[in-house]
């Protein structure tokens, strides 16, 4: 039996590191989602999966569908001997694959022809779903950590073999509680593969469901409490990056920010938004404020605060 893995993001790619350095389950394939075209100059980009797979010199395949039948002949034949018959090879040879944020669902028949094992950075069943990291921070939760679970057809509800946890920190950012994830995960897999613990069933109390960031999730709605918006601007940086409202419409993004100190600034006679007041941006909440740090005007790169005021001066500047 071989090892096979599936995934696609940054998190992804650190997890196929830690497992390739596992000389007993290094992967003999590696498959990711199609090269596509990515920013302002739309040339194509391979994800960060398949670069690190090329880097690590296994093998790699882009399918457009993984639960097409060359791609599950592909995953078949992993780590057989070259010139195996591929048809034979989807009925006879059972691999283990690992998924890990891959970004595209499996489907019948593939999902019943290997051991699937799912990396899912929650504590399951709490965050099932595409973003649990950034809702766990968005949610102001104490700890979050890594489950490793059976792929099945339901959304993240298949049995847990093991789960380890991790506090999050006042501070912590997507960025810093992602990295500590991925190493939580890929040491976590490692021991999964190696031990093989039991399969327990996942209880449905306390089921909560991570939803794709949209628009909407970006946007620092100043009818909120500062708190709540301060834990979004950490949860989308620097991954994703949250937007304030200008008073002309315009989109300032937001990628570091603060609460601001209520005892050094009356907000209650403020307007709601964003405005300068005494050399600070800040955004005014219907509950506190929150000093703006590190901003991206449309079309420009992020700047301090302070360089923005003097290049721009938002509407509401006092």
């Amino acid at each position: 039996m071989s090892t096979v893995f599936l995934g696609t993001s940054d998190f992804a790619a650190a997890v196929l590191e830690r497992l390739a350095r596992s000389e007993e389950h290094r992967p003999a394939l590696v498959l990711t989602r199609p090269d596509r075209p990515s920013g302002r100059g739309r040339r194509l980009t391979s994800p960060p999966v398949a670069e690190r797979a090329r880097s690590l010199g296994i093998a790699l395949a882009q399918p457009e569908s993984v639960n097409d039948p060359e791609a599950r002949a592909l995953i078949a034949r992993a780590g057989r001997p070259a010139g195996t018959p591929g048809a034979a090879a989807v009925r006879e040879e059972r691999q283990t694959v690992i998924v890990c944020a891959f970004g595209a669902l499996i489907k019948e028949p593939l999902l019943s022809e290997h051991e699937m094992l799912n990396v899912h950075p929650s504590l399951l069943p709490r965050w099932r779903g595409a973003a649990p990291i950034e809702r766990a921070l968005m949610a102001g939760d104490a700890q979050t950590g890594v489950s490793i679970m059976r792929l099945t057809a339901g959304l993240d509800s298949g049995p847990v073999c093991l789960v380890d946890t991790e506090p999050i920190e006042p501070e912590d950012t997507y960025g810093s509680l992602a990295a500590r994830l991925q190493e939580l995960s890929g040491e976590l897999l490692v021991r999964a593969l190696r031990e093989r613990p039991p399969f327990v069933e996942q209880t449905e109390e306390g089921v909560s469901y991570a939803e794709k960031i949209t628009a909407a999730d970006r946007l620092l709605d100043p009818a909120r409490g500062a708190e709540e918006l301060e834990r979004i601007v950490r949860a989308l940086h620097p991954h994703i990056g949250a937007r304030a409202a200008l008073a002309d419409g315009a989109l300032l993004g937001v990628h570091r920010a603060r609460l601001v100190d209520g005892a050094q600034i009356d907000v209650g006679s403020l307007d709601r938004g964003v405005m300068a007041l005494d050399g600070r941006l800040l955004l005014v909440c219907a509950t506190g404020a929150l000093e703006l740090l590190l901003v991206q005007p449309p079309g420009a790169r992020a700047m301090d605060a302070s360089a923005y005021l003097r290049g721009h001066g938002p509407p509401g500047r006092r």
